[in-house]
């Protein structure tokens, strides 16, 4: 065998012989044999690297980049999660009211269609497409008596049309189960006050002539009023703002949903009836 392949005495493969103390992991580099002008290395030395504390130090500095972009992405999904982005407008828009055949509605259709007795349940939504409201004439009709005319509100020639939220303001029942009650509907009356809106899922009552103020609990905050707006130069009516506390499920009136547009055209439900009222 030539001699250059003999293993030299420090060998640490070969049985016998004294093994180097080289700590798993650490990588030795022989150096060349030492010359007057190239002194021998000392182990330890700048010929000596530590691989596996090389290793896990890459592995340290590749997980704090994992992480910290991980980081980001959980911090971002749980931010939207706490809070997700709001939906909704920023201030309150004019929107036209229509008919339900989607033609404009008037002052004059209205108080030739619809008025205190009329028993079907009108809605539109405003400001925002969850949100729906009541369009009621407390006018008598043509001829008759009874009803209201000058209330809190009102629009039209005889000011008895006006318009409410049609949730709830207890725990959020939406209409038909809470609903307008025309004259003589339960025969309960408050004073002289026998049509009123009325929730079918817990009793309570609102007075339509006073701003939907509380007649009955459990609820105690009115329903907001939607602010009508009357346009004699066409007689069509506009839907421009809403008075007292937010909408029932809406932290913000404006907010929660997205905006109904330019137009909001009513729909007909038929309504459910409850005469359960609390004791006083």
């Amino acid at each position: 065998m030539n001699d250059r392949m003999l293993c030299p005495p420090e060998c640490p493969i070969v049985p016998g012989y004294r093994a180097w103390d080289v700590p798993v992991g650490y990588v030795r580099k022989l150096a060349p044999a030492p010359t007057p002008s190239a002194p021998a290395v000392p182990p330890g030395g700048e010929g000596d690297v530590d691989e596996t504390r090389r290793n896990v130090l890459k592995l340290v500095a590749v997980g704090g980049i994992i992480a910290a972009a991980g980081g980001g992405l959980v911090g971002g999904t749980l931010q939207y999660v706490s809070k997700p982005p709001l939906v909704g407008l920023s201030s309150y828009p004019k929107v036209q009211l229509m008919d339900l055949d989607g033609t404009a509605l008037t002052a004059t259709k209205v108080m030739n269609e619809y008025n205190v007795t009329t028993p079907s349940v009108l809605t539109f939504q405003y400001p925002l497409t969850n949100e729906p409201n009541f369009l009621i004439n407390l006018a008598p009709p043509s001829g008759g008596s009874g009803g209201a005319t000058n209330v809190v509100g009102g629009v039209g020639p005889q000011q008895s049309i006006v318009a409410f939220s049609a949730i709830c303001q207890h725990l959020g029942c939406p209409a038909p189960a809470i609903c307008f009650y025309p004259p003589g509907t339960c025969g309960q009356s408050f004073g002289k006050l026998d049509f009123y809106i009325h929730c079918s899922c817990h009793g309570s009552t609102y007075d339509v002539t006073n701003g939907a103020a509380n007649l009955t609990g459990p609820a105690v905050i009115p329903l907001p009023q939607v602010v009508l707006e009357w346009d004699q130069s066409d007689d069509s009516l506009y839907a421009t703002n809403m008075n007292g506390a937010a909408v029932n499920g809406h932290l913000n009136t404006l907010q929660g949903g997205y905006g109904v547009g330019a137009t909001a055209q009513l729909s007909k439900q038929s309504p459910v009836i409850d005469c359960s009222f609390p004791s006083a």
